[in-house]
């Protein structure tokens, strides 16, 4: 049957139409059942809160409770592979950060590929780490410090959280910007790394925020600068490091990605709401209580930071020749 061309047009315009319709229905619809979101570490850490705050902003606004599961492991490797083989349809998602692009680079033989299999939906906060020295280091500034450390080859200890970690990868920058010898101790965690400190067994370390700030505000500690590239709210008086080393910035942050063909509304929906979350006063102060600034970017430029900061600590891993532990 040979249809009149007005009826032909009418209806291929509709065919044509479906696909928005849908597109557009289904991110109404979403979420309709709970939503996992996936975090790689143990319950009561900076990242599992994180989750928790966040998830709890969505349940509220999204009418679906969004369940934190903690999947801790293999430095965050077992809960990105369970995303990553999990269906793409926005009811699961993963706690990222900055521990995921260092892990790109220093694990061989991962199941998948950060960049390319996990979708970025939103950032959330930006925490420093801060680099701080035992009282006993007679450098009061970070020019004295490079100084001191030149002038003392072999003999500047400097305390990390573990081969890979942060708090590794960013001395391992310093020194290759900075043009400084120290030698690596990694711990089993920061807090171990923070008592030999303490004890002056080791002599410095760039340990995260909420770990740190009581001992420099006792003065048990030092704080000669924070990594990142602009001060922190939480220590105002304390500089940048790229203020004596051009270009220097090596802070965590944290984020929520998606298995990499979650269907774009759903994204953008979830992005929506994230950066709503991150503009609440409460929200906000809720994050400067943990030692984070807000970091409210698009999924397209959350997903150039993750590049971005791929590259970086792949030359940085390279370059100091780091081998997961």
């Amino acid at each position: 049957m040979k249809l009149p061309r007005r009826k032909f047009l009418h209806l291929a315009a509709g065919a044509a139409a479906l696909p928005v319709v849908s597109r557009i229905a289904r991110a109404q619809a979403y979420p309709s059942r709970p939503v996992r979101l996936v975090a790689g570490f143990a319950p009561g850490g900076g990242v599992d809160i994180t989750a928790r705050l966040i998830g709890q902003w969505l349940s509220e606004r999204l009418g679906q409770q969004f369940v934190i599961e903690n999947r801790p492991g293999a430095a965050t490797n077992i809960a990105t592979e369970a995303v990553v083989r999990a269906p793409a349809d926005g009811y699961t998602l993963l706690m990222v950060g900055s521990f995921n692009t260092i892990n790109a680079t220093l694990y061989d033989k991962l199941n998948y590929n950060f960049v390319r299999d996990i979708a970025p939906v939103a950032s959330i906060d930006r925490e420093p780490l801060v680099m701080v020295v035992n009282p006993s280091v007679p450098a009061k500034t970070v020019p004295e410090f490079i100084a001191y450390a030149n002038a003392n080859p072999g003999k500047v200890n400097m305390a990390s959280a573990g081969n890979g970690a942060p708090s590794h990868v960013s001395g391992e920058l310093f020194k290759m910007m900075a043009g400084v010898n120290m030698v690596h101790v990694p711990y089993r965690g920061i807090a171990l790394a923070l008592t030999d400190l303490l004890g002056g067994q080791v002599q410095v370390s760039f340990a995260s925020m909420p770990s740190s700030i009581q001992y420099i505000r006792t003065g048990q500690l030092r704080a000669l600068a924070v990594v990142t590239a602009t001060r922190s709210d939480a220590l105002p008086d304390i500089p940048t490091i790229a203020e004596f080393v051009p270009g220097y910035e090596a802070s965590i942050w944290y984020g929520v990605g998606a298995p990499k063909a979650t269907p774009v509304e759903i994204v953008e929906k979830l992005n929506k709401e994230i950066n709503a979350s991150l503009a609440n006063p409460k929200m906000k102060a809720r994050l400067a209580d943990l030692g984070g600034d807000v970091l409210a970017l698009s999924p397209a430029d959350f997903g150039k930071l993750i590049a971005d900061e791929t590259e970086k600590w792949d030359k940085v891993i390279r370059s100091a020749n780091i081998k997961a532990e």
